[in-house]
C-alpha cells in the first residue's frame, strides 16, 4: 500500500515538471530556465482623457509590455493593470503618458505596495480560466462583459468599431478607402498625353510609345491597384471581384504593349500606329494599346470616386449629430434638501431630472421636455416633419441642432437610451443584415466575370482563327472584359432597397429588411387596431347611463375607484371624471364619501377587478361597506339588456360597471379620431388596399366610427385574445394582410404577412430585438398617413428594383454582342459599362423621395 502511494507521489511531481512548474523548487521555471516571478496588480487614476476612443489605444500599448494585462474604464476614469513584480509602476505611467494622460497610484496600490504585499512571492504563475470551478469561471467571464458593457455604454463608442463599420458598408466592389482623389488626378494628368498621343497622329513624335510606356507604368500599376487588389482579394477568396475583369484589361493591354515595345517593331523610332478607333478597322501590324489601360483607368477611377461619394450615408449623418461627450452644458440641479444649485457639467455627466440651458448652434445633449425659453430647430435628420419650432411644452431630441433662440431642457433620456441611440443601433443592424443580403446579390452579379473571361478568350480565338488580326482580337477581347457591367447587375436591388430603407428612416418609419418592400407591395389588406392606430390616446367620458334605481354618480365614482391603478387612456378619463363628479357632489347618505380599492386585477378578457371598500359619512358615525366590483367592455349585444344595451349603442366606447354581481350601469367614452385618419384610410382604398378595422366594441359602434373614416370592413366584438385568429382567417381566404397596431397589439402583428408597428421611443430602445421579430415596420410617428406612405414607397422601391433588373441584363447582352463583332472599342466600352451604372445609379435614387 505505502509503495503504491509513493508511486502516486513520484507520478505527480513528474508530471507537474512536464507541465512547468517544479514543486522541489520555490519558484517554477519557463523554457528558457528563468524564474517565474509574481503578478502584482495596479489602480491608477487618469487624468487627461479625450474620449472613450483612447481606451482602446492606450489598452493595446500596455499590453505590448511583457505580461501585461489593462483594463480601462471611461466613466470612473480608472486604469487597473494586472504586470509582473519585474516591471515598474512608472514604466506603466510612461506607456500612458504617451498618450498625453497623467496618472496617479491610487492610495490602496500605495499602501499595498508599502505594506509589502505586491512583492510576495508566490509558487505558481498566474492562470486564466483554465483549472477554475466552473462557478468562478463564470464569475470571471462576466466580469470581463461587465467592463465591456460598462465602456460601450452611454458616449462611449471606440473609433476602431465605428470605422470598421463604415468600411463593412461598402461590400459591393473596389475598397472606397483606396479610392483617392490623389490617384484619380495623377491618372487624368498622365492620361491626356497618353490617348492624345494614340489617337491624332500629329502628336506621335519619334519615340512617343517609349513616352507613352513611361507615363501608362504608374497609371496601370498604381493608380489601379484598388482595382488589382480587389481582384486579388476575390480569387483570394474564391469568388470574382466586381472590377476583377477591367483590372485583367488593364494589365493585359500595357502587358500586350510592353513585350510590343521591347520586342517587335513597334519600340523602333519613328514608328508609328495606324490603327483604327474600332477593332474591325485595326491592321495586322502590331499595334500598342497603352491609350486603353490608361483610359480605363482614368474612367473607372472618376465613376468609382463619384458614385460612393454621392451616395447618401444615413448612419454617417446620424453620427454626426451625436452629441460630444465633452460638450459642456450650464445644468440646474435640485438636491434632496431642496437646494437649486446651477453648474458646467459636460453631456456625459447628465442625469434624468436635469435642467440644461441649450444655446442657438449647439446639439441637444438629450431627449427632454421644454420647460423655458423656446427657439427653431433645424431640420431633423429621423423623421424630418416633426414641427421646427419649440416652446415650453415641446418634446426635444438628441441630436437636434438649435438654430436660433434658447431653451430650458429637462432632461428625461440620455446617453445610448435617447431616441438618437435606439434608431443608430436600429438602422446598424438593418444596414449589416443588408449587406449580407447585398453580398448575395454581389456573388451572383459575379458570375458575369468567368463568363467575361471565357467570351474574351473564345472571341480572341475566333478572331484570330477567321481573320488572321491578332490587334483585332486582342482589342475585342478587351472591349468584352470591360464592357461587361457586374456592378451595374449588384447594385440593380441593393442600392434601391438601401436608399429606400434609408429614405423611410428619415420620414420616421424603421424599417426591418429589404423583404418588407415585397411584402408591402403585394399587400392588399390593412387590418387597423383601432386603439393606437386610429384614435388620439385622449379619450373623456361621454355619457353615464345607470340602471333603473342606480345613481349616476355612485357609477361614475365605483368606475373611478377602479380604474385608479391603470394608465390606459380609458381609465384615465373615469378617473378624471370620478374625481369631478366627487368635488362637485351635494352631501348625500346613499353616496359614500371615500372608495378604496384592493385585490384590484387585470384579466386577460381585459375586465378590471378589484375588492371596494366604501366609506359612508353619517352624522352620528362613519359606516363601510365592502363588495367585488368589475368594468367590462361588451363584444355583442346579447350580453346587455334594456336600457343599458341602448347606452351601449347609442354612443361611444362603452364600458359596463358591475357590483354584486349586477350590472349596475354603463359608461360611453369618446376617443377622437387623429387628424389625417380619414384621410389615410381615404388614400388607402383608392390604393386598391381594402381596410378593415378589428376592435372589441359592439358593431353598431364600431360600423358607425367605421363609415365616419370610411373604411370598408369592420371585424367587430374581437377580444385580444383572439385577435390573432381573426387575422388569420382573413390570410386563409387569401389576402396578403398587413396588421397596423401598437404594442398592445404585438401578438396579432406576428401572424400577419406584414406587421407594422406604432411604437414610443421606450419601447424601441427596451425591446428592439423582441420588436425585429415581431414586425416588419416600426412607425416612429404617430400619424395614419404613414401606413399609405409606406405602402407607396415600397411599391415604388420594387418598381425601381425590376427596372434596373430589366435595364442591367438587357444592357450587358446587347454590350456584349457588340463588343464581340468589333464595333465597340476598348475605350467606348468602359464610357458604357460606367454609363450603365450611373443609369442604374440615378434611376435607384428616385428611392430617396418619401412619398408626401
Amino acid at each position: 500500500m505505502a509503495d503504491n502511494v509513493t508511486r502516486s507521489i513520484d507520478d505527480a511531481r513528474l508530471a507537474a515538471k512536464d507541465a512547468g512548474f517544479d514543486p522541489d523548487s520555490r519558484h517554477s521555471e519557463d523554457s528558457n530556465g528563468n524564474p517565474l516571478r509574481p503578478h502584482a496588480s495596479y489602480a491608477f487614476e487618469l487624468e487627461g482623457l479625450e474620449d472613450g476612443a483612447q481606451l482602446r489605444d492606450i489598452e493595446e500599448a500596455l499590453e505590448e509590455l511583457p505580461g501585461v494585462q489593462a483594463r480601462l474604464v471611461y466613466p470612473t476614469k480608472m486604469a487597473w493593470v494586472t504586470a509582473p513584480d519585474t516591471t515598474a509602476p512608472h514604466t506603466i505611467a510612461e506607456v500612458m503618458q504617451r498618450f498625453g494622460v497623467e496618472v496617479q497610484l491610487t492610495d490602496s496600490t500605495l499602501r499595498r505596495r508599502a505594506q509589502g504585499h505586491s512583492v510576495v512571492d508566490h509558487t505558481l504563475p498566474r492562470r486564466g480560466t483554465r483549472g477554475m470551478s466552473g462557478r468562478m469561471r463564470r464569475m470571471k467571464e462576466h466580469e470581463q462583459r461587465s467592463l465591456r458593457t460598462a465602456r460601450a455604454s452611454g458616449f462611449v463608442r471606440t473609433a476602431r468599431r465605428r470605422r470598421g463599420m463604415m468600411r463593412g458598408q461598402d461590400v459591393l466592389f473596389t475598397a472606397r478607402d483606396l479610392v483617392t482623389p490623389l490617384r484619380m488626378w495623377i491618372a487624368i494628368v498622365l492620361s491626356i498625353p497618353v490617348v492624345l498621343m494614340a489617337y491624332v497622329p500629329q502628336f506621335q513624335f519619334p519615340g512617343w510609345q517609349w513616352c507613352s510606356l513611361a507615363l501608362s507604368t504608374p497609371v496601370a500599376l498604381w493608380c489601379a491597384f484598388p482595382f488589382h487588389r480587389a481582384m486579388l482579394g476575390g480569387v483570394r477568396r474564391g469568388i470574382s471581384a466586381l472590377d476583377g475583369a477591367s483590372s485583367i484589361a488593364i494589365l493585359a493591354a500595357w502587358l500586350w504593349s510592353l513585350v510590343a515595345v521591347v520586342l517587335t517593331s513597334a519600340g523602333q523610332i519613328g514608328w508609328t500606329t495606324s490603327s483604327g478607333w474600332v477593332p474591325h478597322q485595326m491592321g495586322h501590324d502590331v499595334e500598342i494599346f497603352f491609350e486603353v489601360s490608361c483610359a480605363v483607368t482614368t474612367l473607372l477611377l472618376v465613376g468609382r470616386y463619384f458614385t460612393m461619394r454621392a451616395r447618401p450615408r444615413l448612419m454617417e449623418d446620424l453620427q454626426a449629430r451625436n452629441p460630444d461627450p465633452d460638450a459642456v452644458y450650464k445644468v440646474v440641479r435640485r438636491s434632496r434638501a431642496g437646494n437649486v444649485t446651477e453648474e458646467d457639467f459636460p453631456a456625459v455627466e447628465l442625469n434624468k431630472g436635469d435642467d440644461v440651458y441649450v444655446h442657438a448652434g449647439e446639439i441637444i445633449p438629450a431627449d427632454g421636455e421644454v420647460v423655458g425659453g423656446s427657439g427653431v430647430l433645424n431640420p431633423q435628420i429621423i423623421d424630418a416633419r416633426e414641427p421646427s419650432e419649440v416652446k415650453v411644452g415641446s418634446t426635444v431630441r438628441a441630436g437636434s441642432v438649435l438654430r436660433s433662440g434658447k431653451i430650458k431642457m429637462r432632461v428625461e433620456r440620455v446617453g445610448h437610451t435617447t431616441r438618437l441611440g435606439a434608431v443608430e443601433r436600429w438602422v446598424d443592424a438593418v444596414l449589416r443584415h443588408q449587406n449580407e443580403a447585398t453580398l448575395m446579390s454581389t456573388r451572383a452579379a459575379g458570375l458575369l466575370i468567368p463568363a467575361a473571361y471565357a467570351l474574351a478568350i473564345l472571341d480572341f480565338g475566333l478572331w484570330v482563327l477567321l481573320t488572321g488580326n491578332y490587334n483585332a482580337g486582342f482589342s475585342t477581347a478587351l472591349a468584352i472584359l470591360v464592357v461587361v457591367a457586374p456592378v451595374a447587375l449588384a447594385i440593380s436591388p441593393s442600392l434601391a432597397i438601401r436608399l429606400g430603407i434609408e429614405s423611410a428612416v428619415r420620414n420616421g418609419i424603421l424599417i426591418r429588411d429589404g423583404e418588407t418592400f415585397r411584402a408591402l407591395e403585394s399587400t392588399d389588406t390593412a387590418v387597423f387596431n383601432r386603439v393606437g392606430t386610429l384614435v388620439k390616446p385622449q379619450m373623456t367620458v361621454e355619457t353615464v347611463t345607470a340602471e333603473r334605481g342606480e345613481s349616476p354618480e355612485m357609477v361614475m365614482r365605483v368606475a373611478g375607484a377602479l380604474s385608479v391603478e391603470s394608465n390606459h387612456p380609458s381609465a384615465r378619463a373615469m378617473v378624471k371624471a370620478a374625481r369631478e363628479a366627487r368635488d362637485g357632489r351635494t352631501k348625500s347618505a346613499d353616496v359614500p364619501s371615500w372608495i378604496e380599492m384592493s385585490n384590484e386585477e387585470i384579466t386577460p378578457g381585459g375586465e378590471f377587478r378589484g375588492r371596494l371598500t366604501l366609506t359612508y359619512g353619517d352624522e352620528d358615525e362613519d359606516r363601510t361597506e365592502s363588495f367585488d366590483a368589475c368594468l367590462w367592455r361588451p363584444t355583442n349585444l346579447s350580453q346587455l339588456h334594456g336600457r343599458l344595451a341602448m347606452a351601449a349603442t347609442a354612443g361611444g366606447t362603452p364600458v359596463v360597471v358591475r357590483w354584486r354581481g349586477k350590472d349596475r350601469g354603463v359608461i360611453t367614452l369618446y376617443d377622437p379620431a387623429k387628424d389625417d385618419a380619414h384621410e389615410a384610410i381615404n388614400r388607402l382604398e383608392q390604393m386598391g388596399v381594402e381596410t378593415v378595422m378589428l376592435t372589441r366594441d359592439t358593431y353598431p359602434v364600431a360600423r358607425r366610427f367605421a363609415d365616419f373614416l370610411g373604411m370598408s370592413n369592420v371585424l367587430a366584438g374581437i377580444t385580444a385574445p383572439d385577435k390573432p385568429g381573426a387575422v388569420r382567417a382573413i390570410h386563409t381566404k387569401g389576402a396578403t394582410v398587413a396588421m397596423i397596431g401598437d404594442a398592445t397589439a404585438l401578438p396579432t402583428i406576428k401572424v400577419a404577412d406584414v406587421g407594422l408597428l406604432y411604437a414610443t421611443d421606450d419601447i424601441i430602445d427596451a425591446q428592439s430585438s423582441t420588436i425585429a421579430r415581431a414586425c416588419n415596420a416600426v412607425l416612429i410617428r404617430d400619424d395614419v398617413s404613414a401606413v399609405p406612405q409606406l405602402i407607396a414607397h415600397a411599391r415604388r422601391v420594387c418598381h425601381i428594383i425590376d427596372y434596373n433588373m430589366i435595364f442591367a441584363w438587357a444592357y450587358n447582352s446587347t454590350a456584349i454582342v457588340l463588343a464581340a463583332i468589333g464595333v465597340l472599342p476598348p475605350v467606348g466600352a468602359t464610357l458604357l459599362m460606367l454609363g450603365s451604372s450611373l443609369v442604374i445609379e440615378a434611376h435607384s435614387s428616385r428611392a430617396n423621395h418619401f412619398p408626401s
